[in-house]
């Protein structure tokens, strides 16, 4: 009944956003270059977000949402994921490759809001994105990105301890290397060269939001959104549905001076299970559909994996996603700081059948490491991952102490709730871990965000996840190994190594293929990193995602790509 009641209300919520602009009811017809205005895109989401903080994103849902309501400095081309200007229309970097120079767009707002005296949005200046880079070196339990930037931007890492000592000096002393020239130019100094600088600006942590919000709204700043992006959050029901509306006074405009965004509004549904989903779909009550349900995969594709039946009416997108799918260990956990346990857990897995037919050919068996299939430039084949070998597998277990699984207790595995696919997957590995070293496995599901705050924080030793590409590069899967991201106690949450996983070796090679700008190079110090991975086992992998979605027919110029990274903005509607 509720849910029926947000729909009843949507309308009248995007009508209110407009204002009783004229100029919406007649964008409502074909525009400039055949494109046509209106229309709600409506999407589901298995798990509510966690947060909607630019500074607290980590997790997908999250961050798919604020992508539509935040807007930094640059962004990813939704096509072929190219760093592209955003609020910032052109840069310099200087001859020492360590200082970037950026220049803002003109007449750019913040989104209208009760934080501001008037309630209107003020225009964005360079202060506004330097104390938000000040923010983000602040220790704060909602503060989930300063390790992206912390050896990255000069003064980062000596800033945020400066803090963390509550030390009042603390700005003069980093040298801080973000500052604000004047309105329109903001400079950013790096400690030293780092080619991959770009793609973390396009990250949500780099986004830009004004100070009288954060003053106004502290802690409800999770679920209260000023941005200056193409769509407004207007209403929200936990784990029932997110309203955007288009922003009416937007700065964007396309090649052929249209006003973006095109679409009226954008909901994000919360269905629990995948195929309620699917069947949303086909009701003609969603516009995509992302994944598809691996007990429908047969019914929905033929043997060509074409679309069969009634599903030809629909669009299916096809991509290599950046992403794995894995169960993290704890390492300082009694149980799994042991690597011949870790070790024979992974080769007790026969990936290859989870992928082909628990996954549905909706992934790929994860044997060449953590690094997933298709990132430009990265060879994964150089990279030997584990085989499938029960007698190696059980000779691990014996030579960790647990012979024939002898003595070894009860394992936990926690997994979210949400879809199906997850408990298809850990049934299957329950099973083999069962038949193949005598383990015994419960299941454990609990919801999105309880599940991150248990892995960030380490109450849980085994614990199922995926990860998705922030950005294009290794760097974003094996940074989540880096032993500087693990906090100095458990009692602090780890965000970007959640195992806790910490190797003086890797973290040498790690740091010096930060600042290695020869991409080939850097390539070859990745592929030894990932294999130092695979041969301490941390994690145990399963399978790289293929990204399979399904789109009603008229859904336009919303395309697939490796990151599953969303944009709204330019999507439209023939119908």
């Amino acid at each position: 009944m509720r849910m029926h009641y947000l729909l009843l209300l949507f309308p009248l919520l995007l009508a209110s956003c407009q204002g009783g602009s004229k100029k919406s009811d007649t964008e409502k017809t074909r525009a400039k270059g055949g494109v046509k205005y209106g229309g709600v895109m409506r999407y589901n989401e298995t798990e509510f977000f966690k947060s909607l903080y630019p500074l607290g994103i980590t997790e997908v849902v999250g961050h798919r949402i604020t992508n539509q309501v935040y807007e930094g400095l640059v962004h990813f081309n939704q096509k072929d994921l190219t760093v592209e200007p955003l609020l910032a229309k052109s840069w310099e970097v200087d001859s020492s490759a360590t200082v970037y120079t950026f220049h803002l767009q003109s007449g750019i707002h913040f989104h209208d809001d009760a934080c501001f005296a008037d309630g209107k949005g003020r225009l964005v200046t360079a202060s506004d994105f330097e104390y938000c880079f000040h923010l983000l070196m602040t220790p704060d339990a909602k503060n989930s990105g300063f390790t992206f930037y912390r050896d990255i931007i000069k003064g980062a890492a000596a800033l945020y301890i400066a803090r963390e000592k509550k030390q009042h000096d603390a700005d003069e002393l980093a040298g801080f290397g973000v500052r604000a020239l004047n309105d329109s130019t903001l400079q950013i100094t790096l400690e030293k060269p780092y080619a991959d600088f770009l793609n973390r600006l396009a990250l949500p942590f780099a986004t830009v939001f004004p100070r009288e919000a954060v003053e106004k709204y502290k802690g409800e700043m999770l679920n209260r959104t000023v941005g200056t992006g193409p769509f407004v959050l207007k209403n929200m029901k936990a784990d029932e549905a997110v309203l955007l509306a288009r922003n009416e006074g937007y700065w964007g405009h396309d090649e052929f001076g249209n006003q973006l965004p095109y679409l009226d509004g954008i909901k994000v549904s919360f269905i629990k299970e995948d195929k309620t989903e699917m069947m949303e779909l086909v009701k003609g009550n969603l516009d995509m559909k992302y994944r598809l349900p691996f007990s429908m995969i047969e019914e929905i594709l033929d043997e060509n994996k074409t679309l069969k039946g009634d599903y030809k009416k629909f669009q299916l997108q096809i991509a290599s996603e950046y992403a794995i799918q894995f169960y993290g260990f704890l390492i300082p956990d009694k149980l799994f700081a042991n690597k011949e346990v870790r070790l024979a857990f992974n080769h007790a897995i026969d990936r290859a059948k989870i992928a082909d037919f628990t996954a549905k050919g909706e992934g790929v068996p994860a044997f060449n490491g953590f690094v997933p299939l298709g990132i430009p430039g990265y060879d994964n084949a150089s990279v030997k991952g584990y085989s499938f070998d029960v007698k190696k597998a059980q000779a691990y277990l014996a030579k960790a102490g647990y012979p024939n699984g002898k003595g070894f207790p009860k394992v936990t595995l926690e997994i979210n709730s949400g879809g199906g696919r997850n408990q298809d997957v850990a049934e299957a590995i329950k099973t083999m871990l069962s038949d193949n070293l005598n383990i015994e496995v419960e299941i454990a599901q609990v919801i999105w965000a309880q599940h991150t705050n248990n892995v960030e924080t380490g109450k849980v030793n085994f614990w199922r996840f995926g990860w998705v590409a922030d950005y294009p590069d290794p760097n974003n899967f094996l940074n989540l190994f880096y032993g500087k991201n693990v906090p100095a106690t458990m009692e602090e949450a780890s965000y970007t190594n959640p195992t806790r996983y910490k190797n003086a070796a890797y973290d040498a090679l790690y740091e010096k293929a930060l600042t290695t700008t020869d991409m080939e190079l850097r390539n070859k110090l990745y592929a030894q990193l990932d294999q130092m991975i695979v041969d301490d086992a941390p994690v145990l992998l399963i399978y790289y995602s293929m990204n399979r979605r399904l789109l009603q027919p008229y859904v336009k110029n919303f395309p697939n790509n490796g990151m599953e990274y969303r944009n709204f903005r330019e999507v439209w509607f023939d119908k």
